[in-house]
């Protein structure tokens, strides 16, 4: 094997390679390569350790999964064209194949490849959590709940439901499964009782404290379930499906109640009960809210949101909504008419998870910018830093009394994050306004502020403030590129750009050339500036826009 062929360059030679189970390090940084795969199958074939995910109608791809990064993407994956989605990696990443077919990472900060995903360094002195749950293998943390009975954390981990103490530890094994893995669950409101759906599209119920199931599967199967709720007084659940329709279940019986309600052809995504019973509201992939009656009447349609609506709760009295979405947004509505009260922006990318406090003064939400963040709902402000997290976090959940919440990320190093809320509050008041996010309304802007790093936390001179490159191991490739040739004209792609990535021939640049012996990082300085947060007052019209990008995808 060349040289060149080492290196993932394209070589010179049309003679066919045998395909190489291993490789020590990743292509250097601005390796190009041409489309030719070299692993067993060539381009016809997909690269060891991927699934390829095809449509139940018509068999058609509709992305590509690979199992060693934990990460999905709707492009082919071959080398010299860009896997990742905008908010799948931390800014100035980029996501790639190499020759071989194994996932690597480019890091333009610190201008490395690396076999590992990239992930945010917490600034010296960030909170840290009470603990950390993590396990060997590779699992999903699609689903929390913190039990208020026992303090204990339910988890989704791998398909089982799983029991947890505060502090960590295995609370019992893992609770008794048939009819195939768990994919989302919903606890009872006295906490003794979990509903679960799982693999075989059956809807099951287990006993908490025994671990065991009650009964037999409930009525009408169903495999496109995304998101299940019970009533308050815990007689009915509800669940949202992907094909738009919405069930509901007897508790006691397992029978469905009523007909199927449906809102539209999108899929719905979450799934919440007022307080009061009396009414519940379903949000999904069209953007918009719906809130019907508890028999199943349309009761309004909120629109507003720019993309899907992901996580909903109610206040207390139920007058108003919250609501989390892809367009990095979290709302307020008055429930009765769909008057759009507050909009809170702070995070970079899609708001995958929100729960509220016990008294109703601090809204957490979850992301896929990598971050947990806290907003105290009397000014609508951002409470100190975010908590930051090694990967795109899935969930979060709040306990009965509010003195922890918790929070999830899935992939190879997936884990569980317990957080004390008052530990978080306490942090925040103790630094005082200078971890305050400013706060805008619109149309009066207030100005962000630039704030210089400690000479501590500047190792990592060439990157994001906060992004060092500590996290890299050993299997990071730091052989700069050469020089790009000053001759040529060639034509930059902007990394942020559109979604879908054009290929590139063998003599095309890399997607971001820098000049010879300067580096050029004027979008990542080393200074940071705080993002605003906007809080918006409601507007006069509803505008309802479908969702032009997809979402991250489960393989729930």
């Amino acid at each position: 094997m060349s040289a060149k062929q080492r290196e993932g360059l394209p070589s010179d030679s049309s003679r066919s390679v045998a395909p190489r189970k291993s490789e020590k390090y990743p292509p250097r940084y601005g390796a190009q390569h041409r489309q030719d795969a070299l692993w067993e199958g060539g381009n016809e074939a997909p690269p060891p350790g991927w699934r390829e995910i095809r449509s139940e109608g018509d068999g058609q791809p509709l992305y590509h999964w690979d199992d060693v990064v934990f990460m999905s993407t709707e492009h082919r994956p071959l080398p010299g064209v860009r896997l990742d989605y905008p908010w799948q990696l931390i800014p100035g990443c980029e996501w790639h194949i190499s020759p071989f077919g194994r996932s690597y990472f480019v890091n333009h900060n610190t201008r490395t490849t690396s076999w590992k995903k990239p992930r945010p360094k917490r600034p010296a002195g960030s909170l840290m959590p009470e603990c950390i749950i993590k396990r060997d293998s590779p699992w999903y943390n699609e689903n929390l709940a913190c039990l208020g009975t026992s303090g204990d954390i339910l988890s989704i981990s791998d398909g089982a439901i799983c029991q947890w103490t505060r502090a960590g530890k295995p609370a019992k094994k893992p609770f008794d499964i048939k009819g195939g893995a768990v994919g989302i669950m919903s606890v009872s409101p006295d906490g003794l009782m979990v509903v679960g759906a799982c693999g075989d599209g059956t809807v099951r119920l287990w006993n908490i404290q025994e671990g065991s199931l009650v009964g037999h599967p409930w009525e009408g199967n169903n495999d496109r379930l995304r998101c299940l709720d019970w009533s308050p007084n815990g007689a009915e659940i509800a669940g949202g499906s992907k094909d738009g329709t919405i069930r509901r279940w007897n508790t006691t019986t397992g029978r469905q109640i009523g007909p199927l309600i449906k809102g539209s052809d999108k899929r719905v995504l979450a799934i919440k009960y007022s307080p009061q019973g009396d009414k519940f509201a379903s949000g999904g992939s069209d953007g918009i809210i719906h809130v019907w009656s508890k028999d199943g009447k349309l009761l309004i349609e909120i629109k507003g949101h720019d993309k899907w609506v992901t996580s909903m709760c109610w206040s207390k009295d139920g007058k108003n909504i919250f609501s989390g979405s892809a367009d990095h947004t979290i709302r307020t509505w008055q429930s009765i008419d769909g008057k759009e009260l507050v909009v809170i922006r702070g995070h970079t990318n899609p708001v995958r998870s929100l729960c509220l406090s016990p008294d109703e003064s601090h809204l957490v939400s979850a992301s896929d910018d990598y971050s947990v963040r806290i907003w105290d709902l009397e000014t609508n402000q951002q409470v100190g830093d975010p908590l930051w997290h090694d990967d795109q976090v899935n969930v979060v959940v709040m306990s009965s009394d509010g003195q922890y919440f918790t929070s999830g990320i899935s992939g190879p190093h997936a884990k569980i994050y317990v957080w004390s809320l008052e530990a978080a509050l306490e942090r925040a008041r103790g630094l005082g306004d200078d971890t305050a996010f400013n706060t805008k309304l619109e149309g009066r802007a207030a100005p962000a502020r630039d704030i210089s790093l400690a000479p501590r936390q500047q190792s990592n001179n060439r990157g994001l403030a906060r992004y060092g490159n500590d996290f890299w191991g050993d299997d990071t490739n730091r052989t700069p590129r050469h020089s790009a040739d000053t001759s040529s004209s060639p034509r930059l792609r902007d990394f942020f750009g559109s979604l879908r990535s054009s290929t590139r021939s063998a003599n095309a640049p890399p997607s971001v050339p820098f000049e010879p012996r300067r580096l050029n990082f004027s979008l990542f300085p080393v200074k940071f500036t705080r993002h605003p947060v906007d809080v918006a007052p409601c507007r006069e019209e509803d505008v309802s826009r479908l969702s032009s990008l997809p979402f991250v995808i489960s393989l729930k």
